[in-house]
């Protein structure tokens, strides 16, 4: 594995891109309620992987669309992700301090405001859908259908509610990866699904990178209990060790490092394999996949 393993220009310069897009798409700061829209911005804006809307592109782009109709569906997955993070660094879920190497945002704002720019960041992210004019009304729904499964209690809300409920306990792998296909992966196969509804994509490609998808969205949770075994909270931005202290099941805890770290390749290698008949046209997707199992934060 190499540990210098980053996204490559493309990919860099489609952070850039979502950043933009990002900060017109949040209210000003000075607009009024002021501390609300300080709150949102402190959270979506201050940096992060950017997986999420990263897989919009890269899926669009693997099916011949690079323009405008990617970017309200890549700021709205991005908009979900902030809000989920937001809400789990609360003291009545994870109850974190540290969030992409700064302070959370309860901690700067306040438990109160905290849930409100949450609230606030889920509604914009469905609004950002819902008026944008470069798709279709019909694929304008599916992508709404989709993204509103992907944030329910079939998805990150069910997801939070078993790892709350798995505290001190034990899970079978199957369990596991069952709450953190729901947790984490549901709003990451939304991305790479809102990215091919852009690209007008058939069925046959869009269950295709479902599976590429899945697959993805379970090894970046690999790779995030293997880092926070191994990782420094400097280098991995949030506090390391914090599962272990929190007594929550892990991959690494129910099967070992090195177990986790093949299940992480296996993974990875069905992502690509689900990927491989795009060709040079999933070039994009395919290095994804790679930073997901690789990344040193």
């Amino acid at each position: 594995m190499n540990p210098n393993f980053d996204l490559g220009p493309a990919l860099k310069a489609l952070i850039v891109r979502t950043d933009q897009a990002l900060a017109g798409a949040l209210p000003a700061e000075e607009r009024s309620p002021a501390d609300l829209h300080r709150a949102m911005r402190y959270a979506v804006l201050g940096g992060g992987k950017r997986l999420r809307p990263l897989l919009v592109y890269a899926a669009g782009h693997a099916l011949g669309e690079d323009g405008p109709a990617l970017d309200a569906p890549a700021c709205a997955v991005e908009l979900i992700h902030a809000y989920s993070l937001v809400h789990d660094d609360l003291p009545a879920m994870d109850d974190d301090d540290l969030r992409r190497g700064r302070p959370t945002c309860h901690v700067v704002f306040g438990e109160a405001m905290a849930i409100l720019a949450g609230d606030a960041l889920q509604a914009l992210a469905f609004e950002l859908l819902a008026n944008d004019g470069h798709t279709d009304p019909a694929r304008c729904l599916a992508m709404l259908r989709s993204l509103g499964r992907a944030c329910g209690a079939e998805g990150m809300a069910g997801g939070q509610a078993l790892d709350l409920g798995a505290v001190g306990g034990t899970l079978s792998l199957a369990a596991l990866e069952h709450m953190h296909a729901c947790k984490t992966g549901a709003l990451i196969r939304a991305s790479v699904r809102l990215g091919a509804l852009a690209a007008r994509a058939d069925q046959a490609t869009l269950d295709a990178l479902d599976r590429y998808a899945h697959a993805v969205g379970l090894a970046f949770q690999v790779r995030d209990d293997i880092l926070d075994v191994e990782g420094e909270s400097a280098v991995i931005g949030k506090t390391a060790g914090k599962d272990a202290a929190d007594d929550k099941p892990t991959f690494p805890s129910i099967i070992g490092l090195d177990a986790s770290r093949a299940r992480l390749d296996e993974l990875t290698a069905t992502a690509l394999q689900a990927i491989a008949p795009l060709g040079e046209r999933g070039a994009l997707l395919e290095r994804l996949a790679l930073y997901a199992a690789r990344r040193h934060h």
